[in-house]
């Protein structure tokens, strides 16, 4: 090997790590976008450990209720200010809003989990259902945040393969949440059942995100249908044009080719 051959071989390197570092940096990014990143985390926690906390101190059902309710109103309330988007603040308001309901109709206030147990529950049934469908649910969330929609069921094997395992992840990782809750929710008090539903809130959401991030990092790259449609539209604007064009040139040359026919003595002309 030559010296002038080595700077070539480290270029190509150096460009397949930078791509690889790129595709790790966009799978991060819409992982975050995708699952509400650290403040999704807390406007997720925050109305169940106001509720917890409350209700150790002075068993108080209706001021436990009303001040995660409140709690998850204020933050959509300051998504809203920002502009920001409030799609995890209103799935917390609803996840809340149902479990007050099932809690003051009971007089239980372990319902005030359960609808949020029950949703963990049907997700991961969800994740695995369709896993087996061959339609994985994370490729269905994912797939718009990488402008992708659902190429990668027919036209990108490998990423469909990385979809099917982050699938089983979630499902998986949320069965065996609901595996340590559903019995709580029978045999433990409102307090115990309480405080281990907030410790379990983030740690298995972190290993499932980041089993996800693994299987995608090493997937191909995603087929951007939204750059491609684009392309094609150019394409076919471009021929269009390019159609016109000769029709106009095809035209001007029968206009002025042998044997026109005179327009003022209906006579053909004679060069």
């Amino acid at each position: 090997m030559t010296s002038l051959d080595k700077p070539t071989e480290d270029t190509t390197e150096d460009t397949e790590d930078t791509a690889a570092g790129d595709a790790r940096a966009v799978t991060e990014a819409a992982l975050f976008e995708a699952f509400g990143g650290v403040r999704g985390m807390i406007e997720t926690v925050l109305p169940g450990l106001l509720f917890v906390t409350i209700y150790t101190v002075n068993k108080d059902l209706r001021m436990s209720a009303i001040a995660a309710l409140a709690v998850s109103v204020v933050l959509v309330v300051v998504r809203l200010a920002m502009r920001d988007t409030v799609k995890h603040a209103f799935s917390g308001v609803f996840g809340v809003a149902f479990g007050v309901v099932f809690a003051m109709m009971t007089g239980n206030a372990k319902d005030f989990y359960l609808p949020g147990m029950l949703y963990t529950c049907g997700l991961a049934l969800a994740y695995i259902i369709t896993t087996l469908a061959g339609v994985p649910l994370i490729g269905l969330i994912l797939g718009p945040v990488f402008k992708e929609n659902l190429s990668w069921r027919t036209r990108n094997p490998g990423r469909k393969k990385a979809y099917a395992k982050a699938s089983w992840a979630w499902g998986l990782i949320l069965l065996a949440k609901c595996a340590i809750l559903f019995p709580l929710y029978w045999w433990a008090d409102t307090t115990q059942l309480g405080w281990v539903l907030v410790a379990l809130k983030i740690p298995p959401f972190l290993l499932a995100v980041w089993l996800t991030w693994v299987f995608l990092a090493k997937a191909p790259a995603p087929i951007d249908v939204f750059a491609e449609m684009d392309a094609a539209e150019q394409a076919e604007q471009a021929e269009q044009a390019e159609q016109a064009e000769k029709a106009a040139k095809d035209g001007s040359g029968r206009a002025g080719s042998p044997g026109a026919v005179d327009p003022v003595g209906g006579r053909h002309r004679k060069d």
